[in-house]
């Protein structure tokens, strides 16, 4: 339930409870509200069992962490198999997947991708059309910026 609060928080609240309810009271306190706390989870497993009760004994099984929809969707993919998601899963391998991209981002020739040759710098790769961008170029080329546009501005 706390599993968040560190040790400084701890002492934090522990002296914000003695200056608020002052050292006659604090026990008294802590009393009430374990007994609160207690209290609402005998509720709370009342409740599950009349609705577990109501529901019959085809919901024998059932559990309440089950409507969490992290849980029910994780219990589904990862239970049933019948979309086969294991296979794909085991053959799926991210990390060559990423240097894959990387090394064609960065221009360097990997195992699986065969880049094309390098063209000139103002022509375009082969029958695609498209320049090739891995390249820099050694000069800059005068007319490759728009034209100046006074209106527009």
């Amino acid at each position: 339930m706390f599993n968040d609060i560190g040790a400084l928080e701890l002492v934090t609240i522990v002296v914000l409870a003695v200056l608020v309810f002052g050292p006659e009271k604090l026990p008294k306190v802590i009393q009430d509200a374990s007994r609160f706390i207690r209290k609402i989870r005998e509720f709370s497993e009342s409740a599950k069992e009349d609705i577990r009760s109501e529901l019959g004994p085809e919901f024998k099984d059932f559990d309440f962490e089950d409507l969490n929809p992290k849980t029910f969707v994780r219990k589904q993919l990862m239970d049933n198999d019948d979309l086969g998601l294991k296979e794909i899963r085991s053959s799926f391998d991210l990390r060559k997947e990423i240097t894959d991209v990387a090394d064609a981002v960065n221009g360097h020739e990997s195992g699986a991708v065969k880049e094309a040759p390098v063209a000139p710098v103002g022509s375009v790769n082969g029958s695609s059309g498209t320049p090739d961008l891995l390249k820099k170029r050694e000069t800059p080329v005068r007319d490759d910026r728009p034209p100046f546009d006074a209106d527009a501005t």
